[in-house]
């Protein structure tokens, strides 16, 4: 693992990401997108997620960058391809850290549910906090208004206090969004007791990260515990818009716990936006696969497919969002496994 000054430190000119990274990032959660959008309703969360990773991995070859994974599907044995540690990109241009999830919310996606997206993060090279055995972390994050304001050791309430009163706003107004799971029992009823609005979503906890930091997303919070890995990609996306992101590591079991301090984790850490991604060149591209409060999901027409994408870069602060019209030759590299989709099948 990386010192932290070798965390820290600016590439040479020449060795670090620049602006023509980005454009190239969203072809390759396009091409994910379209992949599983292809099983959006089938029930099929293992097929659509294959899809993703196909269809992600098809595009990475053509990037041009030195990559590795280190946020991947997982160990190579469990996940053959997008794998943690994996090289990636053609091997040429900048050597970079890349984090991927080419479909978060497979259970969204095959039930037809709203927020599943298929992203990719990129920052120079030993930038990226590795989470070890931390399968999950406890998480806040916020827009630029609040980022001052959050501190995860405070009580819910306390928390939900402060970000109204950096927007200004009373705590009826902010909205949080949370996992429905049996652990957040007593978050949610903490959230509002306070009076916030809670959000329960079903999986997939980056977007609404990434739309807690956009202004009119209907989103002020993220508060809970979800993926560690989601965690390091939601903090290089908040990173390029200014927001701000809070988490302890949360292991699952004793033996998990006893691996993260073997290896060196301080379980009690607060980590901060910094922390979880330390560089300066960061470039996150994220596209809808269904519907939500952050991005359109894929729309299949008699051309082709229409697509619906954020591109954020940090050094400038720039997001785009991107629609893209593919026509039908685009798909052909993911027909072959795929079910048909009306009006798009010769």
């Amino acid at each position: 693992m990386a010192s932290a000054a070798e965390q820290t430190r600016v590439p040479e000119s020449g060795s670090r990401p620049d602006r023509n990274l980005a454009l190239e990032m969203v072809r390759v959660t396009e091409m994910a997108a379209l992949g599983a959008g292809r099983w959006i309703g089938l029930g099929d969360k293992n097929a659509a997620d294959q899809a993703a990773v196909d269809g992600m991995r098809f595009m990475l070859d053509t990037v041009s960058m030195n990559g590795q994974v280190v946020i991947g599907e997982g160990e190579k044995d469990e996940a053959p391809m997008l794998y943690n540690g994996e090289a990636v990109g053609n091997g040429e241009g900048p050597e970079v850290d890349v984090a991927v999830d080419p479909l978060e919310g497979t259970r969204l996606t095959a039930t037809g549910q709203p927020n599943a997206i298929a992203v990719i993060a990129a920052a120079e090279r030993g930038s990226m906090f590795f989470p070890g055995a931390a399968f999950y972390m406890n998480k806040i994050a916020v827009g630029p208004e609040a980022a001052d304001a959050i501190d995860i050791t405070l009580t819910p309430a306390e928390n939900v206090r402060r970000v109204a009163e950096a927007k200004g706003v009373a705590p009826g107004q902010i909205s949080v969004v949370v996992l429905d799971r049996p652990r957040h029992e007593q978050l949610i009823s903490d959230l509002r007791e306070a009076g916030a609005r809670v959000l329960l979503i079903l999986d997939g906890d980056v977007a609404p990260a990434i739309a807690a930091s956009r202004p009119d997303s209907g989103v002020d919070m993220l508060m809970g515990i979800g993926g560690t890995p989601e965690g390091v990609i939601a903090a290089a996306a908040i990173k390029c818009v200014g927001g701000a992101v809070q988490g302890q590591l949360w292991p699952r079991t004793d033996e998990e716990r006893q691996k993260l301090v073997d290896d060196g984790f301080e379980l009690d850490r607060v980590l901060k936006t910094d922390d979880l991604v330390s560089g300066k060149y960061i470039f996150v591209a994220a596209t809808g696969v269904t519907s939500g409060a952050l991005l359109r999901g894929v729309r299949y027409t008699k051309e082709g497919a229409v697509t619906h994408s954020i591109v954020m870069r940090s050094r400038s602060g720039t997001v785009r969002l991107i629609e893209a019209h593919h026509p039908l030759d685009k798909l052909e590299p993911l027909r072959s496994s795929a079910p048909a989709i009306g009006g798009t099948e010769k």
